[in-house]
């Protein structure tokens, strides 16, 4: 999974709110057809033309969404003065985002894209559906941002309470008095952008729209354990610490724990009372049906987060029939295991519970899957040339989840690197219970978020350079869930289960797992199926660990569509290469493959797809 945090400045989540400040408010009725891209014939423009155009527009993206630019190593000459600020998530702010979408998109309405040469066109359709997405979800004045449209401004995946202490323990460089400076101002930002979530909370709440109570009790479990002394606050100890080992003295942390105890302690608890209000009358239904529009916001968010044009039931049935496929699959491999008894989810369930692939619960256990994983990435480094004609230039590595936010957080997710190569891609583990990732589970996760998945691809995307810096950081969860999982598949075809008969089984019920999740989050959002039953739903399909499929299941509450992008990406790309394999036969150059669908960076499937067709009408 790409990390929400990281979903860059011009992906669809990024148009919509995740690198603006939030919704803005507007009408719910815009149609759904105004996502579609929409050739406008005003004025001819070069080149040159349209990148200034598209300069501008990240640029105020930028000013927008200050964490974007530290994020990619961008706060630096011009812009070294978002250092010290944090977006601006009030109603004015996400009335100025809003405002902004607009006039892009009506800047883009002036130019005739027939004028334009190809590659400018794919580039020109990209952004300008990235922003008639970021309209659509707009007109909904509620919610927040995660992987992608939210209906819940604080949620366990949502929140400046947990963006932010991450962002600066991990994102915010310490190096001199300048850039210590700039952390206490971003200090003081938090504390307000608290308090803007708290006033939106509000808002939602006053037009009845509220998280289900299962979802604030996790919320709440994890504010509760934000809200700690200063002397313990991860942003109070990450200046100290930093601060004191660049020999600038220990008054930052002074200051700091300053800050924390006279403002953003407070926020935090007028943030977790007001929760905890909302917490005494929250319903327990699951899915955004349960709302006023519900219907049509999470049609939107489908579409925005897939980028495909397929409504809720036909991405239920695509999921079944998908599901049904890797079953079958599954089922032989399992038998030639030894694992001949009951149903696909029980025979699973038994492999999860085998001590020989189950790491300690401990920290040195922990450490020791982290290290594995490591060691899976520098295994396939040597292979990716086979395939590839060119691999980023960038380092990554494998981390653990932060303990203050395990309980919420995704599974495992992808952070890219900074663009000038500062700072590593890193991929995240969720290791709040060692049982929930046994070994076998471990490899086919790390080159779906890392390498040949979201870092490879990612890292492409960012030493492009063909590609504009808006489309170079911006992403598409379709496309690039859609790669990671198709990364995957790479891996076991490059040998990487030859010897592991046991991932090659993780691989496929990951594959059935990104399945079923189309059918639990159309069940969950169109279908009205409870909490409970999408658990169970896991448990019984894939095997799932209980605990594993509670975080999944309660992140698609959170986060509406996003879940079903995975396997529609997935055989977007595999049906592209399928086309060009019967059209070559033992002529395909898979290389080729990789070059023609990489090579425009992140564009929305229904985009890919037009890229994929066009260029295996050019295969003799």
């Amino acid at each position: 999974m790409i990390d929400r945090r990281a979903f860059l400045l011009t992906s669809t989540a990024a148009g919509t709110a995740a690198m603006l400040p939030g919704w803005a408010q507007g009408q719910p009725e815009v149609p759904q057809s105004d996502i579609s891209v929409q050739p406008n014939r005003v004025h001819r423009t070069s080149t040159t033309e349209l990148r200034a155009l598209f300069d501008r527009i990240f640029q105020q993206n930028l000013r927008l969404r200050p964490e974007g630019a530290t994020q990619l190593g961008l706060d630096k000459a011009a812009n070294a003065d978002l250092r010290y600020r944090l977006s601006d998530q009030s109603e004015a702010g996400r009335a100025g985002a809003h405002k902004q979408t607009l006039d892009n998109v009506a800047a883009l309405s002036l130019i005739d894209r027939r004028g334009l040469s190809p590659n400018d066109q794919i580039d020109y359709d990209t952004v300008l559906y990235t922003q008639n997405s970021a309209v659509a979800v707009q007109a909904f004045d509620f919610g927040g941002s995660s992987f992608g449209p939210s209906p819940y401004a604080v949620s366990q995946l949502t929140g400046a309470y947990q963006d932010v202490p991450d962002f600066l323990d991990t994102k915010h460089r310490i190096e001199t008095r300048e850039d210590a400076d700039a952390y206490l101002s971003r200090l003081d930002a938090f504390a307000k952008q608290l308090d803007d979530n708290t006033d939106r909370m509000k808002h939602d709440a006053g037009i009845g729209v509220v998280p289900p109570d299962f979802l604030l009790d996790t919320t709440l479990t994890q504010l509760t354990r934000t809200r700690v002394p200063a002397s313990d606050a991860l942003v109070v100890t990450s200046i100290a610490k930093r601060a004191a080992a660049k020999g600038l003295g220990d008054d930052y942390g002074k200051q700091a724990a300053a800050i924390y105890d006279q403002k953003i302690g407070p926020a935090l608890d007028r943030q977790i009372a007001y929760a905890k209000e909302l917490r005494a009358h929250a319903t327990h239904d699951a899915g955004v049906w349960k709302f006023k529009d519900g219907e049509a916001y999470y049609a939107t968010a489908l579409r925005t987060t897939t980028t495909a044009a397929l409504s809720p039931d036909e991405v239920h049935k695509f999921g079944l029939d998908q599901a049904k496929e890797i079953s079958a699959r599954l089922d032989g491999l399992l038998r030639q295991q030894g694992f001949t008894r009951g149903t696909i989810g029980e025979r699973m369930a038994a492999l999860y519970k085998d001590p020989r692939q189950l790491y300690p619960n401990t920290d040195e256990g922990k450490a020791q899957a982290i290290a594995y994983c490591n060691a899976r990435l520098d295994a396939i480094r040597g292979r990716l040339p086979t395939v590839f004609s060119r691999v980023p230039p960038y380092q990554f590595e494998v981390r653990r989840v932060p303990p203050q936010t395990e309980a919420g957080a995704a599974s495992a997710f992808s952070q890219a690197p900074a663009i000038d190569g500062s700072r590593p891609g890193i991929v995240y583990f969720n290791l709040h219970d060692s049982a929930e990732w046994p070994k076998f589970c471990l490899a086919t996760t790390i080159y779906h978020e890392g390498l040949p998945g979201h870092q490879l691809e990612g890292g492409l995307a960012l030493s492009n350079t063909n590609l504009p810096l808006i489309r170079k950081t911006g992403g598409f969860s379709g496309y690039g869930e859609g790669w990671a999982l198709y990364a995957e598949q790479l891996a076991d075809e490059i040998g990487m289960y030859d010897d592991d008969p046991l991932g090659r089984l993780g691989y496929l019920k990951f594959q059935l797992f990104r399945a079923n999740r189309c059918v639990v989050d159309t069940g969950i959002h169109h279908l009205r199926w409870g909490r409970e039953q999408a658990i169970q739903y896991f448990v019984d399909q894939d095997g799932e660990a209980p605990g594993f499929a509670t975080r999944e299941v309660e992140r698609y509450c959170a986060t509406p569509g996003q879940a079903a992008s995975y396997k529609l990406g997935h055989s977007t790309f595999t049906g592209i290469r399928e086309k060009a394999k019967a059209k070559q036969g033992n002529r395909f150059d898979i290389k080729a493959f990789h070059d023609a669908v990489l090579a425009h960076g992140r564009v929305p499937l229904e985009i890919l797809q037009q890229i994929g067709d066009r260029w295996v009408t050019t295969l003799s």
